[in-house]
């Protein structure tokens, strides 16, 4: 074998190998969070997730979506999105003050990515409903629906907005928020809004 006959073979060899290896690093980097495993510290929430390819699944999906929030959110006044997402963070990593470190990290994923959703109108919404509660046409609570996972809802009272989650329920549907509920049954909504609010006996308008 010549020399060039050598030299070929040995960097088409060393090309495949590289190849592979680059290959093997990407496929694994594909399977972990969106941020550098290498930097975090051990017991960490952060180290959870990266050893937990169900939860780096969550956070590479957060991050697209919170990209594409982003993208939305570039004439928003004032500029929430960035602050409200590092909020979100620590309370993210207080989960290692839970019981189980795990369900609490998957759920503040799941809520998140469902209010980021919903807010930005990333995903299908319904149009949006009127009800009528007390029997006042003032009084009114106009409602939005979103195809998020868990199920959302954006309820907006005069200048006030909550949005709310997908409870389960033994019977009609129920949405909880921070200090707000919506809960639908038989063709009449209840809904209280604000801490310790009375509960509203809403219908929808037609």
């Amino acid at each position: 074998m010549n020399a060039d006959r050598f030299r070929n073979r040995c960097l088409s060899r060393f090309t495949v190998l590289v190849l592979g290896c680059t290959g093997l690093a990407v496929g694994n980097a594909a399977q972990g969070p969106s941020y550098d495993c290498g930097q975090v510290l051990e017991g960490s929430i952060e180290k959870l997730i990266c050893e937990d390819a169900a939860l780096s699944g969550l956070d590479r999906q957060l991050s697209d979506v919170y990209a594409a929030a982003a993208r939305k959110a570039t004439n928003e006044h004032p500029p929430v999105l960035k602050a409200e997402q590092r909020g979100w963070i620590k309370g993210r990593d207080e989960c290692w003050k839970s019981d189980d470190r795990r369900q609490c990290v998957e759920d503040a994923y799941r809520r998140r990515i469902a209010e980021l959703q919903a807010r930005y109108r990333l995903v299908p919404g319904t149009d949006p409903f009127t009800y009528v509660c007390d029997g006042d046409p003032v009084n009114e609570v106009i409602v939005m629906f979103f195809q998020t996972e868990p199920p959302t809802l954006i309820a907006e009272r005069g200048d006030s907005v909550s949005l709310m989650y997908l409870q389960q329920s033994g019977s009609g549907s129920r949405y909880q928020g921070r200090n707000e509920s919506f809960w639908e049954h038989q063709g009449e909504a209840l809904i209280t809004w604000g801490y310790g609010a009375p509960e509203m006996r809403c219908k929808k308008r037609p």
